[in-house]
C-alpha cells in the first residue's frame, strides 16, 4: 500500500517557477532522512550543502519532444515507439479537447486514418496490450505516415494537462541535462527541472559526482493511474561502473527521477551490482521487491494514487513518506513537473 490523501488544486503548479518570480533552483525542496525520520525545509539552491562529497547522483539525459499534436476537437500524444516494430508505430494516447484543458478520448477504430497538420496521416492499428495482456481503452498502437520525432519537431507542441492553464515553449520542458542526441521523451523527466548550470558548477565543486542514464519517458495522462508500460532506456558502462564503485566505497547512489531508479533496478542484480545494459524495461519497483542499487531519490511530488508512490514508498518507507506528504500538504508545496522537490535521503 502507499500514502493516499486528497491533493486540493491550489497546490498544483500552474507554470514554471520562473513565472511565479523564482529561479529554476529557487523552488522549496523538502528533506526526508530514514536515519531519523525527519523532515526539514529547504530550497533547492541548498542541495550541495545536504549532500556529502562522493555521493553520486544519477540523471536522466532525455530531452523532451513537442509530443502532442493538436487538431480541432483532439489532441494526439505520441508515448514512445512500439517495442520491436519499425520506427514510425508508435504508443500514442488520443484525447478529447476541451476549452483549454483534454480528457481522455475513447473513440477511434482500428483502421482509422486521422489526417495531420503538414499533409501526414496517423492511422490507427489497434489497442495497446499491456501488462495484463488485455486492451487498453487509453493507448494506441498507431503508424504515423513519416518519421515520427521529425514531424514532432516542426508540428508538436509540449504535452500539457489542465492544471497548467497556457501553452509553454519546449524549452520551458527541458533540463540542464538533456542532450540533443537523446531525444525521446513524451513528458519532461521534472525531477532535474530545477538544476541549473551554476548550480551543477557547485555540486562538483563539494565532491559530488554525476552520472548519465537515458530513458525516454511515455505519457502519464493523470486520469489513469497505471504502472509504467515498457520505455527505452540506456545505462553505459561508466555509469554501472561508477555506481558499484561508490556503493563498494559504501557512499550513497541518489537517482534524480523515477526515470534514473528505474533504469537502473533494471540493470542492478540481486546483489545490487549494476551492469551497463540498454533496451526496453518493463520493470516496476514496489514495496515487495524494494531496491537494490538506490540509496536515496531527488523527485517531484506525486498526485495520490499515482503509481510511483509504490516506489517512494520502497525508497523511503511507509511512515516516512506519509509524514513527507502531511508536511508538503500542510506547508503548501506544490505538485507536478513545474512544482518543488523532495529529497529522500537513507
Amino acid at each position: 500500500m502507499t500514502v493516499n490523501f486528497t491533493l486540493p488544486s491550489a497546490l498544483e503548479a500552474h507554470e514554471p517557477p520562473e513565472a511565479r518570480g523564482r529561479t529554476r533552483d529557487g523552488v522549496r525542496l523538502l528533506v526526508s532522512r530514514r536515519a531519523t525520520d525527519e523532515v526539514s525545509h529547504h530550497e533547492f539552491h541548498d542541495l550541495p550543502a545536504l549532500l556529502d562529497p562522493g555521493d553520486l547522483l544519477v540523471v536522466n539525459t532525455s530531452s523532451t519532444l513537442p509530443a502532442a499534436v493538436r487538431l480541432d476537437r483532439i489532441s494526439i500524444h505520441f508515448s514512445t515507439p512500439v517495442p520491436g516494430a519499425d520506427e514510425r508505430l508508435w504508443l500514442i494516447e488520443l484525447r478529447r479537447l476541451t476549452g483549454k484543458t483534454s480528457h481522455p478520448y475513447k473513440g477511434g477504430c482500428p483502421g482509422e486514418w486521422i489526417p495531420l497538420p503538414g499533409g501526414a496521416t496517423l492511422t490507427l492499428i489497434g489497442r495497446h496490450k499491456g501488462h495484463s495482456g488485455e486492451g487498453s481503452d487509453r493507448l494506441w498502437e498507431a503508424r504515423l505516415s513519416t518519421d515520427v520525432v521529425p514531424y514532432l519537431r516542426t508540428h508538436g507542441v509540449p504535452i500539457r494537462y489542465g492544471y497548467v492553464r497556457r501553452d509553454w515553449p519546449t524549452a520551458a520542458y527541458q533540463t540542464v541535462f538533456a542532450h540533443d542526441r537523446a531525444t525521446g521523451s513524451a513528458e519532461m523527466p521534472s525531477a532535474a527541472r530545477p538544476f541549473t548550470t551554476e548550480l551543477v558548477t557547485r555540486l562538483v565543486s563539494r565532491g559530488v559526482l554525476i552520472a548519465p542514464i537515458t530513458l525516454h519517458t511515455g505519457v502519464a495522462s493523470p486520469e489513469a493511474h497505471e504502472p509504467p508500460y515498457a520505455e527505452r532506456y540506456d545505462v553505459p558502462e561508466v555509469t554501472a561502473a561508477l555506481v558499484n564503485h561508490v556503493r563498494a566505497r559504501h557512499g550513497r547512489v541518489i537517482a534524480v527521477g523515477t526515470t534514473a531508479v528505474r533504469a537502473l533496478e533494471t540493470s542492478a542484480d540481486a546483489s545490487g551490482h549494476v551492469k551497463a545494459s540498454s533496451g526496453w524495461t518493463e520493470h516496476i519497483v514496489t514495496p515487495e521487491n524494494g531496491v537494490r542499487a538506490v540509496d536515496g531519490l531527488i523527485s517531484g511530488l506525486h498526485e495520490p494514487h499515482s503509481s510511483h508512490l509504490m516506489m517512494l514508498t520502497a525508497i523511503a518507507g511507509r511512515e516516512l513518506l506519509t509524514a513527507t506528504y502531511d508536511a508538503a500538504l500542510t506547508e503548501g508545496y506544490l505538485w507536478h513537473e513545474f512544482g518543488d522537490i523532495n529529497l529522500i535521503l537513507p
